[in-house]
C-alpha cells in the first residue's frame, strides 16, 4: 500500500514531524541561512545535475553492484542481496555525499572545505573530493578515532587534508564535530562545512539525505532486474547518525510494501553502560543542532557512546530516523560488538567479503529475525574491512 507521499521527507521549517530544525547560535545563523537558501536551487540545477552524475558514474564507480548471496541466503532460508556500497571509490558509501556536497561548495565560491569524521571513511571521503577539486580540507577526528583509525588518517594526509585531533570530552565523533563547529563560526566567508552524516541543523540532514537516496534509487530497479518485483520486501542498513541508512530507505519511506529495518550498535549490551543504542535508550533533546533522540543523563547532559564500531560511537540519531521511529515506519534493532563480529567473520568465510564493522551491525539482522522463504531482503554493506583489521585481528586472535 502507497501512503501519502513525501509523509516522512522534511518539511518547509526543516522539520521531521516533531525532530529537526536548526538550533543553533546567532554566530551560525548567517552560515546556516545562506546555505539553506541555495542548497535546493543547486542540487535540482542542471548543471549540478550533469557533474554529479558524471562523477558519480566515471568516478566513484557506480552504480554499486546488488549482489545475491548465495550461501548466505541459503543459511538463512530467505534471499539475500547485498548493496555493495563497498565497492565505491573509497570504500565506503560516504563519498556519494562528500562528492555532491563539495559541488555545491563550488558553487557557492567556498574554496576551504572543513569537516568532522568518526570512522575516517567519512574524513576519506571529504579529502578524496577535495584533491580532485583542489580544495584546502580540515578534518577534525577524535583523538581516540584517530588511534584505532590509524590508516584511514594516513590516507587523509596522503590526500593533502590535514586532520586535527579533538582532545576534549570523550575524543571521538561528537568531540570532533564540536571542533569542526567552532571552526565553522570563525571562518564564515570562505570555509564551507562537509557534514557526513544526516545530522546537524537543517538544511544537512535534507541535504544529506538527497545526496545518499542514489543508492535506494538504484534498489529499485536493481531488484527489478533480479527478482521481477519493483521493491524489495526489506531493506536493511545499520544506523549511527544514519547516512547509509538514509540513502538506502529514501525512495521506499512511501511505499509502505517495504519493511524498513536500521539496526544501531548496542556495545557491551543497551543496558549494559558501554552502548551506543540511541533509539532504546535516547530522550528528545538537541544535538549538533538539531532536535532528536539522544543519550543524556537526568540533567541533560549528552552521555558517552560505545561501540566497536567508530562510525557507529554517536550519542544521537538523525531526525528522519528518530521520525521514522516515532511513526513506527521503520524497526530499530541493535546488535552487540559480539554480534557485529560474529556476523563479519560469517560473511567473509561464506561469501568471500570483509565488511566494515558499521555494517557487520546490519548483518547481524539475520540472527535476530526470522524472514520468510520468499522475502526479498537488501542489506546495505556500507563500507569494506580493510580499516577494521586490526580490530578483526585482535579479536579473532590473528
Amino acid at each position: 500500500m502507497m501512503s501519502d507521499k513525501n509523509k516522512y521527507k522534511v518539511d518547509e521549517k526543516g522539520m521531521y514531524g516533531r525532530f529537526g530544525g536548526a538550533f543553533i547560535p546567532e554566530m551560525l545563523q548567517p552560515n546556516i541561512e545562506n546555505l539553506k537558501n541555495v542548497y535546493l536551487d543547486i542540487i535540482n540545477s542542471d548543471a549540478f545535475q550533469k557533474e554529479y552524475k558524471s562523477l558519480l558514474k566515471d568516478y566513484v564507480g557506480r552504480p554499486s553492484p546488488l549482489y545475491f548471496a548465495k550461501r548466505l541466503s541459503e543459511k538463512y532460508d530467505t534471499n539475500i542481496y547485498l548493496k555493495r556500497e563497498d565497492l565505491n571509490h573509497t570504500g565506503a558509501h560516504k563519498v556519494n555525499n562528500t562528492v555532491g556536497q563539495i559541488l555545491i561548495a563550488k558553487h557557492m565560491g567556498k574554496d576551504r572545505i572543513i569537516a568532522e569524521t568518526g570512522a575516517g571513511q567519512h574524513g576519506v571521503a571529504t579529502a578524496t573530493a577535495c584533491a580532485l577539486m583542489g580544495l584546502r580540507c580540515v578534518v577534525y577526528m577524535g583523538e581516540i578515532d584517530i588511534k584505532r583509525q590509524a590508516p584511514n588518517v594516513a590516507r587523509m594526509k596522503m590526500l593533502g587534508a590535514e586532520v586535527v585531533a579533538a582532545t576534549s570530552g570523550s575524543k571521538t565523533l561528537k568531540d570532533a564535530t564540536n571542533e569542526a563547529l567552532r571552526d565553522w563560526i570563525c571562518n564564515p566567508e570562505d570555509t564551507f562545512y562537509l557534514i557526513g552524516s544526516v545530522v546537524g541543523p537543517h538544511p544537512y540532514p535534507d541535504m544529506v539525505a538527497r545526496l545518499q537516496a542514489i543508492i535506494s534509487e538504484e534498489i529499485a530497479w536493481q531488484i527489478k532486474e533480479k527478482t521481477s518485483k519493483d521493491y524489495p520486501d526489506y531493506v536493511v542498513a545499520c544506523v549511527g547518525g544514519g547516512s547509509n541508512a538514509a540513502g538506502s530507505f529514501y525512495h521506499f519511506m512511501d511505499d509502505e510494501r517495504v519493511n524498513l529495518i536500521a539496526v544501531e550498535a548496542s556495545g557491551m549490551g543497551v543496558d549494559s553502560g558501554e552502548t551506543a543504542a540511541t533509539i532504546a535508550l535516547g530522550d528528545l533533546g538537541v544535538i549538533h543542532g538539531s532536535k532528536t533522540f539522544l543519550m543524556q543523563s537526568d540533567d541533560g547532559q549528552i552521555t558517552e557512546p560505545y561501540s566497536i564500531s567508530a562510525g557507529l560511537d554517536y550519542p544521537g540519531i538523525g531526525p528522519l530516523h528518530a521520525h521514522l521511529h516515532d511513526t513506527k515506519r521503520a524497526s530499530i534493532l541493535s546488535a552487540t560488538d559480539q554480534d557485529a563480529l560474529d556476523s563479519a567473520m560469517e560473511l567473509t568465510q561464506l561469501e568471500g567479503i570483509i565488511p566494515a564493522l558499521e555494517s557487520s551491525h546490519a548483518l547481524a539482522v539475520l540472527k535476530k529475525k526470522k524472514f520468510k522463504k520468499n522475502d526479498s531482503v537488501v542489506i546495505t554493506l556500507s563500507g569494506r574491512g580493510d580499516k577494521d583489521m586490526e580490530t578483526y585481528m585482535k579479536h579473532f586472535g590473528f
